[in-house]
């Protein structure tokens, strides 16, 4: 089908950024005292708003993270993105032919308005996405893989859920968006497939997306 808004997450879908944050957060927690390993960053967070980091936390280990924790952690990750970050590699082809065949999209993402905004400047995606294209976790009450982020950007955009795509690369995320009644395509470039399985489909290479739009 063709879909009259395509949902993009941000982070590891537009940006390449899962790599950073997650290195960073799995070394500050454990600077912390909370042993977590990268690939326990990615299991337990990527695609997630910063209070299931917080939750989980106080959830394992009866303790709270410092009231800083958050702005000590962007500001890392942020010097790191100005260093590192870059655009997911296809994805400009993909926002180009979106906007040469006038297909609505969108960023709904867990970080924060600051978080993708920073991303998009140092990659040069701030060109695509004005500020009404832009929908944040902070938005809304709950994040992922609550499905109010993507019904609130669906309802801005004046688009009917059933008519969304989104395009997602976490559990949390699919989950979200099939809460949301919508279709989402998975994309397996850091996920291993089976934990994206409730997508409508997956695909490994963001070139692919273009074609599989049409």
């Amino acid at each position: 089908m063709r879909y009259d808004l395509i949902l993009f997450d941000n982070d590891g879908v537009l940006v390449d950024s899962e790599p950073i944050s997650n290195r960073h957060l799995a070394a500050y927690l454990t600077e912390l005292g909370h042993p977590t390993t990268y690939e326990d960053s990615l299991r337990d967070y990527m695609g997630a708003a910063m209070h299931r980091v917080h939750d989980l936390v106080l959830e394992r280990t009866g303790e709270r993270l410092p009231a800083d924790f958050d702005d000590v952690f962007h500001a890392r990750v942020f010097a790191a993105f100005e260093a590192e970050l870059r655009p997911v590699a296809g994805v400009e082809g993909v926002l180009e032919k979106l906007a040469a065949d006038g297909t609505p999209y969108c960023v709904a993402s867990s970080g924060s308005h600051e978080r993708i905004r920073v991303g998009h400047r140092v990659t040069g995606l701030d060109r695509w996405f004005e500020d009404d294209r832009v929908f944040s976790s902070q938005d809304v009450g709950r994040g992922k893989p609550a499905p109010d982020l993507f019904l609130y950007a669906a309802e801005r955009m004046g688009v009917a859920p059933e008519r969304c795509l989104v395009v997602e690369d976490s559990p949390l995320g699919v989950r979200a968006a099939v809460a949301a009644g919508m279709d989402v395509y998975g994309f397996t470039a850091m996920t291993p497939p089976e934990r994206l399985a409730g997508a409508t489909r997956l695909f490994a290479d963001m070139g692919e997306l273009a074609d599989l739009l049409v």
